[in-house]
């Protein structure tokens, strides 16, 4: 739980569920998180084994992210809490 406790954990995480992101392309995904913000939530999932980051050696650098086995484990929960919030917000 520690690993994906943050504000917008979960919000990353469920965007990842569609594949693979670029740090730009996960940015846009969540117009309301600043950079600053997305790259620490970014280094807690991966420090938490959820995410996966793999950089490749272009210029400018490339970074894709990705969910890992674990990470994947919580779709179920994860789109459960998003259909909860969606049938119960005022």
């Amino acid at each position: 739980m520690n690993g994906i406790c943050g504000k917008w954990s979960m919000p990353i995480i469920y965007t990842l569920f569609s594949g693979k992101k670029r740090f730009k392309e996960l940015e846009r995904s969540l117009p309301s998180i600043n950079t600053r913000m997305l790259v620490k939530e970014l280094k807690s999932l991966e420090a938490s084994k959820v995410v996966k980051r793999e950089a490749f050696a272009t210029v400018p650098p490339t970074v894709e992210y990705s969910l890992t086995e674990k990470g994947k484990a919580l779709e179920p929960i994860v789109s459960a809490l998003y259909k909860w919030g969606q049938e119960h917000v005022d």
